[in-house]
């Protein structure tokens, strides 16, 4: 894993003050790390808005096809895709004005977190929220 200049302090921040989360490419199999993800971030008392358009329903919540079609505002949008279609996630993020952008670990995309942070978005970016979380604010 790589560090992408997020500070610990900003990290605790966004976890502990981001309380809507859109989850793009959340799966409704229990078996991937998005779903294991959301369930606990769902679990630390988090809105979990699932972004995927081959699913309708996650963890009790809709399911939208893209983050323009999620009403209300967003604090963070969490992104579960290859690093190549992370580009077009964060400029959808920028365009709704999320507050933050979180690319999980093994997603990087440089000139995308620089588009987001010229927007004013936080970015973290190649770190798994959950571990994150539970190495930042604790259980």
């Amino acid at each position: 894993m790589t560090d992408h200049a997020s500070s610990r302090e900003e990290i605790t921040r966004l976890l502990q003050d981001c309380r809507t989360i859109a989850v793009v490419g959340l799966s409704s199999n229990p078996a991937r790390p998005s779903y294991r993800v959301a369930s606990y971030m769902q679990q630390q008392g988090k809105v979990v808005i699932p972004v995927n358009p081959r699913e309708t329903d996650v963890l009790g919540e809709r399911a939208y096809p893209s983050l323009s079609d999620v009403p209300g505002s967003i604090d963070l949008v969490n992104v579960f895709r290859r690093s190549e279609e992370a580009g077009a996630v964060v400029d959808e993020a920028i365009r709704i004005q999320a507050k933050a952008v979180w690319l999980q670990e093994g997603v990087v995309d440089e000139a995308a977190a620089l588009r987001a942070r010229q927007a004013g978005l936080q970015v973290v970016m190649d770190r798994c929220w959950l571990k994150e979380y539970v190495r930042c604010v604790g259980e």
